[in-house]
């Protein structure tokens, strides 16, 4: 009996949001993949798969694994959400498929994408992680400026948590996914007298640029990222 091929996981970064930016090997991995996976409920709701398809259209024709993913801390719903969507796409790995997971931005930092992606390679399932445009290179670009030069540190921060400790460290640092936090975020900054920018949904519709911490609206959406650095 022929035995059958083995399955594998793409993990695929779809960068910061321009289908420009997307990598061709990227796009390459979708094409070969039969089954097109999404952290989340509801594929035309997702900005990954938004991004995707516009690079490459015939993955409206695959099938379509949805895994919702929980807005929550709890570590215990996160755990037993990652375990059940880990099993789902390590089924359809049994039946030999290849299966592309998305995630917006680069797989590597701060994605969903990675806790399925790790949990399904501890399963002994193949894989491999695509990376991507990281969405902090390409606000800096939009805002034509370096992010960081010379000896300046770069620090990336997730501005969701914490940034008491974060926004004293020398150099430039970088604020992600600060969500419905923006409002403390901001008077946090506005506290420290750091000079600040940013772009809200850089490269997707929408799209907000920010020169300075007074512009920045509080009701910002969660795809925002800002840039600070201390005045010179």
């Amino acid at each position: 009996m022929e035995q059958m091929k083995k399955g594998k996981l793409y993990g695929i970064s779809t960068g910061p949001g321009d289908p420009e930016l997307m990598t061709i090997k990227a796009a390459r991995a979708l094409k070969e993949a039969q089954v097109i996976a999404l952290p989340h409920e509801r594929k035309d709701a997702c900005a990954a798969y938004q991004i995707a398809v516009q690079v490459v259209p015939e993955i409206e024709e695959k099938e379509c694994l949805l895994i919702p993913m929980p807005m929550t801390k709890d570590p215990e719903i996160l755990k037993a959400s990652h375990q059940a969507g880990a099993e789902r796409i390590k089924a359809c790995l049994l039946q030999g498929k290849i299966v592309a997971l998305l995630t917006l931005g680069d797989v590597s930092l701060y994605s969903t994408c990675w806790y399925l992606y790790r949990l399904v390679r501890e399963m002994g399932e193949e894989g491999e992680l695509i990376s991507g445009v990281p969405s902090f290179c390409a606000v800096a670009a939009r805002l034509d400026r370096a992010l960081a030069s010379g000896s300046q540190q770069l620090h990336i921060l997730p501005a969701s948590y914490s940034l008491e400790e974060g926004l004293g460290f020398p150099g430039v640092k970088v604020l992600m996914k600060a969500g419905r936090q923006l409002g403390a975020v901001k008077r946090q900054l506005k506290e420290r007298g750091l000079l600040v920018c940013g772009v809200e949904r850089c490269g997707m519709e929408g799209e907000r640029i920010y020169p300075s911490l007074e512009e920045i609206r509080e009701d910002g959406g969660y795809y925002s990222l800002f840039i600070a650095e201390d005045p010179n």
